[in-house]
Parts: structure tokens; C-alpha cells; sequence
């Protein structure tokens, strides 16, 4: 693991690149070109996928499957049976957890204010009214690792914010041709009906047109790999998103006094997930970081994932040495990491500092990991800098808000001369027409 000054780390595992220029594997290149007979990028890759599932349906959904997953589903629905039996064969402390972890989400949200409001006054009524989204779809990552998680940190928010259809797709394992019992299981705690076994770009174009097996939804939401998010970003507008959620990333603060252990196993529960997470480590003290990255070395020796783990370390992880907290904060607000970890004396101190953070974990024992099964909010948290702009999954993202306008005559009539002036300055001389019509008719 390497060390950086700030100035080093701003030109290199601090410095934000477009969405466009992921880095693309050869390997995949090279499927791409026997796939298609030339070479491709993976955008025009995913508009192909996209074009042919909206013409063929299931029929395409059935040839992308076996190019890119490697098998046909033996059906593209799974129903309430299939997830009762996928939970009844869990071991009982594994369905105890999902059910904690259900349990905590649904509390949590329920909390988020998503109220109507309607003000009536002398003028009449104005106000805002809440209205679930119709139909919503959410992806279920389950390609390198099942995450049965995610399913509950997207499919509880929107039960919460009452949306009468939700519909889940996740990807086949290859060795089954289903998706992973635990991911089942989790649909059923959830309390899904039904579970539909697609992934990729297919799975995207699925939900944003419809086909025999899998509904059209009004908005997509959830995580995935490239070609999910690509899909996402192509169908935007046809349909809603959430986001663009990319690969995983966890920036720590940390001072002197700091368990170099648990900073290194925090890293390395990022950089675990994939070869383009970024577990980075901002600190003052060069003698933590010495010592962290010794101790992230040492644990990485007995990880199963270790070769994901050196990936992520030789693209965009490592420890950065600045001159003090501040500056490591003022680093960070930069940055807008999707997770943001205070491992510092008094954390609630430098709280009000924070801009720009999908989520903030506040010291020693509100460590990241807990915020991606059990804390409560959506571990579905805004990447690649988007946290500038961008919030974690919530209710808020199931819902529409439906202005009311409801002024009486004598408002109309008062304020009506301003809006035809208006109107005229803008050269609309229809909607002036159409306020001045009012009275001439009366």
C-alpha cells in the first residue's frame, strides 16, 4: 500500500475521472469483437443489448444471459414458493441476521418526513402532495458475490414509501442458473412475491421496456457493474434513475491515537469488493500510516479475495499524509467519497465540517461495515464524487411531489396583471392572452 503526500494524492488516487473513461479489461474487448465481429465500446456494446431486448424481449433476454452470464435461466421468474424455500434453507443465525437487518432498515426509514402539506389562506390553497411512484425496478447485484443486502436496502425504502409494484431482477449464478439462495431469502424477508432471475444491460432494458416475464417500470434504481450503469445513464429519461452508483469507495480520517488494525480491516473490507473500489486512509500521523499499511499487508495474506484486494491497491487505494485534520477534511469535502469515516478524537467535532459525503461514520464504533447491513440507512450511496450533489438511496427516491394550486378570484386578480406582463416580456403572447381573457369575459 502506498504512501502519498496531499499534493502527490490530489494528481493520483484523489483525482476524479469521467464516467466514460472506466477502465475497459481486454479481455472483454476481445469478447466484445468475436461477439459482434469488430470492435466496440462498451456504451455502443450496451445500446446493442438495449435495442435487441426492447425489439425480442424474453427471446433477447435469453441470448444476452448465455453471452454474458453464461447460462439461460430455466425461467425469468421465481415466485413466492421458490423464495420461501430459498429462506427455509438457510442456517437459522443467517435468517436471524437478515431479519435484523430488515427489521433496522424498515425502522429507519420510516422515520425519513415525507409528508403532503396543504396551506389554506385568504388567497386559497397552495401546497405539496406526496405520491408513490407507480412502479419502480431495483437491480440486485449477485455476480462476484451475492449481496442479499442490497436487496434489502433498496426493496425496503420503497415499501416504506408505499409503491404499489416493485419489481427485483438479479443475475443467474452460472453453475445453477438462479440467482443465490441467500439473495432469495432475502426477498422473502422482505416480503416480495416474486423475484426476476436477470442481470446486466439486459436486466435494465427489461425493466425500461417490458417484456413477457419482467414489467415495465416507471424508475430503476439499485447498484451494479458497468454495463447496468451504462444501461441506466442510455435509458435516463425514459425512464427515472436513482443514480449512477459506481465501484465502491471509503475514505477514512484518522489521528495518532487510531487502531492501525481496524483502520487496515476497514480498508480492506473496501478494496475486497472489486479491482475499481478505492479504500483510501487521510492522516497527519506518519507513524499511523506506517503502521496501518504493515497491518493491511499482514491481514491481506489470509483473504480469499486477496487478488481483488491488490487490484484496488494498485488503481486507486492508499494512505495520504497531510498536514493536519483540517486539511484532511478539507481533502475529503474534495473528494465526496461515498463513505467518510471520522476515525478520530471527539468525531462530532469536526461534523459540521463535512459538505460532501454519501455517509459519515462518526468514530470508532460506527464503523463502515455495520452502515452495509445493519445500521439502517441504504447502503446505496452516491460514488464518484456525485456526493457533491447526490444522497443516499431513501424513501424520498419512491416518491413524486404534486404541486397544488388552488388561488380564489380576488388573488387571481391581483396577481394576474404581473404574470401577463411577464408572459409578455417573454413573447408569449398567448399566456398573456390567457389571463386578460379572464375579465374581458366576465
Amino acid at each position: 500500500m502506498r504512501i502519498l503526500n496531499a499534493d502527490t494524492a490530489q494528481d493520483t488516487i484523489l483525482r476524479r475521472h469521467p464516467f466514460s473513461e472506466a477502465e475497459i479489461p481486454e479481455a472483454w474487448r476481445h469478447q466484445w469483437r468475436e461477439m459482434f465481429g469488430r470492435s466496440m465500446t462498451a456504451d455502443e456494446v450496451v445500446g446493442e443489448i438495449i435495442q435487441d431486448v426492447r425489439q425480442r424481449g424474453d427471446a433477447a433476454l435469453a441470448v444476452w444471459e448465455a453471452r454474458l452470464d453464461g447460462c439461460v435461466p430455466d425461467t425469468f421468474v421465481l415466485h413466492a414458493d421458490a423464495l420461501a424455500e430459498a429462506h427455509a434453507g438457510l442456517a437459522p443465525a443467517l435468517a436471524s441476521a437478515l431479519r435484523l437487518a430488515a427489521d433496522r432498515i424498515r425502522q429507519f426509514h420510516r422515520k425519513q418526513p415525507c409528508l403532503s402539506w396543504i396551506h389554506n389562506s385568504g388567497e386559497g390553497t397552495v401546497g405539496q402532495v406526496i405520491r408513490a411512484i407507480e412502479r419502480v425496478g431495483l437491480y440486485c447485484p449477485g455476480g462476484s458475490a451475492p449481496l442479499p443486502s442490497t436487496l434489502l436496502m433498496t426493496v425496503i425504502p420503497a415499501q416504506v414509501a408505499e409503491v404499489p409494484t416493485i419489481a427485483v431482477v438479479t443475475p443467474p449464478l452460472r453453475a445453477t442458473g438462479r440467482p443465490d439462495d441467500v439473495i432469495l431469502a432475502a426477498a422473502h424477508v422482505a416480503g416480495l412475491d416474486r423475484v426476476h432471475v436477470a442481470g446486466g444491460a439486459q436486466a435494465i432494458a427489461a425493466l425500461a421496456f417490458g417484456t413477457e416475464s419482467i414489467p415495465r417500470v416507471d424508475k430503476i434504481c439499485g447498484p451494479g457493474g458497468l454495463f447496468t450503469t451504462l444501461a441506466k445513464r442510455q435509458l435516463y429519461g425514459f425512464v427515472g434513475i436513482d443514480g449512477l452508483p459506481g465501484p465502491t469507495e471509503t475514505l477514512i480520517i484518522a489521528d495518532a491515537a487510531a487502531d492501525a488494525e481496524v483502520v487496515a480491516a476497514d480498508l480492506m473490507a473496501q478494496a475486497e469488493h472489486d479491482v475499481l473500489a478505492s479504500a483510501i486512509l487521510l492522516t497527519p500521523s506518519r507513524a499511523l500510516a506506517e503502521k496501518v499499511r504493515g497491518a493491511f499487508l499482514h491481514q491481506m495474506e489470509t483473504m480469499p479475495r486477496a487478488d481483488i484486494i491488490a487490484g484496488s491497491l494498485a488503481r486507486n487505494s492508499g494512505i495520504v499524509i497531510t498536514e493536519s485534520i483540517p486539511q484532511a477534511v478539507d481533502l475529503a469535502n474534495a473528494y465526496a467519497p461515498e463513505h467518510l469515516c471520522l476515525m478520530v478524537e471527539n468525531p462530532w467535532d469536526f461534523l459540521d465540517g463535512i459538505r460532501n459525503a454519501g455517509g459519515v461514520f462518526l468514530g470508532h464504533h460506527s464503523f463502515e461495515v455495520l452502515g452495509d447491513y445493519v445500521a439502517g440507512p441504504s447502503h446505496v450511496m452516491p460514488t464518484n464524487g456525485t456526493a457533491r450533489f447526490g444522497s443516499a438511496l431513501n424513501v424520498m427516491d419512491f416518491v413524486r411531489i404534486v404541486s397544488l394550486f388552488g388561488l380564489n378570484q380576488a388573488t387571481a386578480e391581483r396577481v394576474g396583471p404581473a404574470a401577463a406582463r411577464l408572459a409578455e416580456a417573454e413573447g408569449l403572447t398567448a399566456h398573456a392572452r390567457a389571463v386578460t381573457a379572464r375579465w374581458e369575459t366576465e
